[in-house]
């Protein structure tokens, strides 16, 4: 149903001297409006080998082509422009998306390979905030998005359960802390010792010396700081999982930083196997001058590695585990260079699988202009957030519809969903303000407003009543036009998403099908006793699948009513 391929078809045998089918294939535009025609041919690359002025080979060639597949085909200045036959356009488009429902827009581009995902990654003992929305939903969008293009996602949660601030933690426990206050509140409790511990040692730096004794303990395998950092996790995860059942988000994995604290020597020895480890002021770097890179630092002057070590065991690890044919990791756009570094070590290492290794960067959330840090304890919890988001949909629901039945429901499903929503809708490489209000309006360019109009389209198949069928699906009205033609665009939408890793293809798509829908019930009598009636229910149904389709890659609920 790639109707570029039947204008292909058509240029080829005027254009095969000229331009392969791939060469006519990607130059085929979509017009920005209608009226000016479907698809589009532009002539200027043929100017310079035909010595003609664009204008002129395009009246040429609608002159030589069969035109008999199209409704009409027209020059406009260089452009030849199609015009679909829009009765066996719709017909087709309609036919397909209410016979695969749910499965409309799937293919196997994947073949099923392998692809982990880091993601989310927030650090024990800390909340989660604002700041760890972005990896959160990004990935678990793109893994939605990898599945439906024949992909396996594995969702790795690699938790920051690891390092010295755990020496600083387990000192300011044994100063300050309660195991009753932790268990009554873990990581509020846990929070609150970490700001009180970075405060006091201002005035007591004595304080750094003791929290490094704990963390060589805790190296060490001893036996009480063991335990606490096993608990520390343990309650850090439970507050965590209750924030990602709110989002409906789960892992594969929940393997962190202290998983590979036994996998580094390996990659050290292979290092200096293979002669790359050199010495610099004391440390063991690689020499990446060859990638324009600076050194990546593997072991400090007392011989300690650092995180790179751990992401090269990582890497290797999945690896060896998956045998991915990509793999992501879903991280903040300041450490470009850190992935760098780190494929370019690989690549020194001999494994050209580190070419498929992507950094899927995105920008920063700022509220109100301001970046948030967790050390100095000015940080918004990502809990308050979605909890206020539901509140304030709990309070449009019940304006525009209070008697609706599962009220609480929906208030989540959308409160939450517009939170995602607003995230995932910015290209991820861009940083943004958030605005709570802004994001859960029901008008304008929202989460809600796409949920909305998908509520819309079930609510008219509820007053409709009949069964929506494949029977009759011609549709003569012109005002369904930019509809069908906004669902016929969803299978190529799908792999645009996949192939640049960006929700925001799918986020942009799904405000686009909403506006074109809604335009579309604003002009048109849907209801109205006549031959078309079954068509044009089925165009609604249509819209109402591949709505709750679009919502779902972006991991926002879709309500029946709202």
């Amino acid at each position: 149903m790639d109707y570029k391929n039947q204008v292909v078809a058509t240029l080829k045998p005027v254009l095969n001297e000229y331009l392969s089918d791939s060469e006519i294939y990607e130059k085929i535009e979509v017009p920005k409006e209608s009226k000016l025609g479907d698809l589009a041919f532009p002539t200027f690359t043929l100017a310079k080998v035909l010595r003609k002025a664009p204008q002129m080979i395009a009246q040429d060639l609608v002159e030589k082509i069969d035109q008999s597949d199209f409704e009409k085909v027209e020059v406009a200045g260089p452009y030849i422009n199609f015009f679909l036959d829009k009765q066996t356009f719709g017909e087709e488009v309609l036919r397909t998306v209410l016979d695969q429902k749910s499965a409309y827009g799937d293919n196997d581009d994947g073949q099923n390979g392998n692809v982990p995902i880091d993601m989310s990654s927030p650090n024990i003992a800390k909340p989660i905030s604002m700041g760890h929305l972005r990896s959160t939903v990004i990935g678990n969008s793109l893994a939605l998005i990898m599945e439906k293009n024949g992909y396996h996602p594995i969702k790795i949660n690699h938790l920051g359960d690891w390092g010295t601030q755990f020496g600083k933690l387990i000192t300011a426990y044994k100063l300050w802390g309660s195991e009753e206050d932790v268990k009554a509140d873990p990581i509020n409790k846990l929070l609150e010792y970490y700001v009180r511990f970075h405060k006091e040692d201002k005035e007591k730096p004595e304080l750094d010396d003791i929290a490094r004794d704990w963390f060589k303990k805790l190296e060490d395998g001893d036996e009480e700081a063991t335990n606490l950092w096993k608990w520390f996790r343990e309650v850090s995860l439970q507050s965590f999982k209750q924030i990602y059942d709110k989002l409906g988000i789960t892992f594969d994995s929940y393997k962190g930083e202290a998983f590979y604290n036994d996998k580094m020597d390996e990659i050290v020895q292979i290092l200096e196997d293979k002669d790359l480890l050199k010495e610099s002021r004391g440390a063991q770097v690689v020499d990446l001058e060859k990638y324009n890179l600076n050194p990546a630092l593997i072991k400090k002057t007392d011989g300690a590695t650092l995180y790179i070590t751990r992401d090269l065991a990582a890497a290797l690890y999945r690896y060896r585990t998956y045998n991915f044919v990509q793999s992501l990791y879903v991280v903040g756009a300041e450490q470009t260079n850190h992935f760098k570094q780190l494929k370019a070590v690989l690549k020194e290492m001999g494994y050209d699988w580190s070419d498929d290794i992507h950094h899927i960067q995105f920008g920063l959330i700022t509220l109100n202009g301001k970046k948030l840090s967790t050390r100095s304890g000015r940080v918004v919890l990502l809990d308050e957030v979605l909890n206020d988001a539901v509140t304030l949909a709990k309070k449009q629901i019940n304006e525009k519809n209070p008697d609706l039945a599962n009220a609480d429901t929906v208030a989540k499903e959308v409160g939450v969903g517009a939170v995602v929503f607003h995230d995932l809708k910015n290209e991820r490489t861009n940083s943004f303000d958030f605005n709570l209000e802004d994001v859960v309006r029901f008008e304008g360019e929202t989460g809600p407003y796409v949920q909305y109009s998908r509520a819309r389209a079930e609510s008219i198949l509820r007053k409709a009543d009949t069964e929506v069928t494949t029977d009759q699906l011609k549709i003569t009205d012109a005002n369904a036009w930019d509809t069908l033609k906004a669902l016929q665009e969803f299978p190529s939408v799908v792999q645009r998403a996949a192939t640049q890793y960006e929700p925001s293809v799918i986020a942009k798509y799904a405000l686009s099908l909403a506006k074109s829908f809604n335009k579309y019930y604003a002009n048109s009598r849907i209801l109205a006793d006549d031959a078309e009636k079954p068509a044009r229910l089925a165009l609604v149904k249509s819209v109402s699948l591949v709505l709750e389709e679009a919502l779902r890659l972006l991991g926002v609920k879709a309500p029946d009513e709202m």
